[in-house]
């Protein structure tokens, strides 16, 4: 008797069983070796099941992760300046790092209001100062983001606005007490020379 594959097919088996052949007449269901070849072919069938889903899935986070690292890479690239604007990250990093230290070493005496704001405050000039490229994109970037959160755009173009106001303003007073002290300058010049010139 020839020996039976023992991953048959159960249809096949139960088929064998249910039409019994000339030398099969023994027994109508199918015996203990062709049950558990089909119990051992559905447990296969099942971990494979499984393992085709789980790979399935970890591919799907994967692809996800490297899709966020791609787009968090290109991001940090956008934030570098072009070339062409000869804009160098790293000393005006360290210059803003220790204009923000020096603020840090100026106000450790004052209240913790002070030693908490004027620091930032001193860091974002220098940076505005030194890196006026990268910051642009940076404010750019946060620009984008805020976008998304319409309260928060909102209050940052009122501040924004009250912000080149006041520079506007205190541009102007500048001009005005340039002019004024120019011509107080004139005025007392124009009287020491005349003094000068009566000979006293």
């Amino acid at each position: 008797m020839p020996r039976k594959p023992i991953y048959d097919d159960l249809a096949v088996i139960r088929q064998r069983s249910q039409n019994p052949q000339s030398g099969n007449t023994s027994s109508s269901s199918p015996t203990l070796t062709e049950r558990l070849a089909g119990q051992i072919r559905q447990a296969r069938l099942f971990v494979h099941g499984y393992a085709a889903t789980t790979e399935s899935r970890f591919n799907s986070i994967m692809s996800s992760l490297l899709t966020q690292e791609r787009s968090f890479t290109q991001t940090i690239a956008s934030l570098a300046p072009p070339p062409e604007s000869h804009e160098h990250i790293m000393p005006g990093a360290l210059y803003v790092l220790v204009a923000a230290m020096s603020a840090s070493i100026a106000t450790r005496n004052r209240n913790i209001l002070l030693r908490a704001t004027v620091p930032f405050g001193v860091g974002l000039g220098a940076a505005w100062l030194l890196l006026p490229v990268t910051m642009r994109n940076v404010g750019d970037l946060a620009w984008k983001y805020e976008e998304k959160v319409p309260v928060l755009a909102e209050n940052h173009m009122r501040i924004r606005g009250a912000t080149t106001e006041g520079w506007k303003q205190i541009k102007i007073r500048g001009e005005q007490a340039r002019s004024w002290s120019s011509e107080r300058v004139r005025t007392a010049r124009e009287a020491v020379e005349e003094w000068v010139k009566k000979g006293r």
